[in-house]
């Protein structure tokens, strides 16, 4: 006579030990031309966001408008100009990567996320910071042309499809 499993939990088991064994984990990476259509639509948020900036601190600095017309004028670009650009990057990742749990502009549009390669748990803040840090290396996007971009491999993060996923 076959007898029924107990299916109650062990009394001493933990709410992760419950919890690990009626969950599946299964993280599954977002494909190439999603994660392509995620930097093309966060390029074009970054630049929004750029250019809103750009209005409200001219608009409210016009001796700093005149400046910058007459250096771009005479064809040099002020090294001010780039660092500002790049923090605004950097800022725009990390602010919404924190706040939005992993995501972007881009990754909301196309249901992707990222999170810890190791667990599929939520990235932190310092996480997000080191992986917008990342994106500014010299030729990082092309890193991605060999399927797991440095941003993702230095920090042990994965860019997940939400749809596919198991969380």
């Amino acid at each position: 006579m076959e007898t029924a499993k107990e299916t109650r939990p062990n009394a001493f088991a933990t709410e992760q030990d419950v919890l690990s064994s009626e969950f599946e984990r299964n993280l599954v990476p977002a494909s190439t031309g999603k994660r392509f259509a995620n930097m093309i639509l966060d390029i074009i948020g970054f630049y929004i966001l750029f250019f809103m900036l750009s209005i409200v601190f001219f608009a409210s600095n016009p001796d700093a408008a005149q400046e910058y017309a007459e250096n771009a004028d005479s064809g040099s670009s002020p090294f001010t100009v780039y660092l500002i650009a790049y923090l605004i990057l950097i800022s725009y990742y990390t602010l919404l990567e924190t706040v939005l749990k992993g995501k972007s502009f881009g990754k909301l549009i196309t249901g992707t996320r990222a999170v810890n390669e190791s667990d599929g748990s939520r990235i932190s803040f310092s996480t997000a910071l080191l992986r917008s840090l990342c994106r500014i290396v010299p030729f990082e996007a092309f890193s991605a042309l060999g399927g797991h971009p440095w941003h993702d491999k230095w920090t042990n993060t994965l860019v997940i499809d939400e749809k596919q996923s198991t969380l």
